[in-house]
């Protein structure tokens, strides 16, 4: 479903750039370049592609509540 292809994006994205006790997060843009390298693959790629063209909205959303 349409649902759980936008899902994936976003758990994986806030995964890779997210803090978590084992890691430290990743930069935005090695975070953007594994989800276009796994465009394709793991992820719908028009829906990756989409989600890319709107690098500044997600940046702008992790401002927002990065606490």
């Amino acid at each position: 479903p349409l649902s759980a292809r936008i899902m994936a994006l976003a758990d994986v994205f806030d995964a890779l750039v997210s803090p978590r006790c084992y890691k430290e997060p990743f930069p935005i843009e090695t975070a953007m370049d594994i989800i276009k390298k796994e465009a394709g693959s793991h992820f719908d790629p028009l829906l990756a592609e989409l989600f890319l063209s709107m690098q500044d909205d997600a940046m702008a959303i992790m401002e927002k509540y990065k606490d």
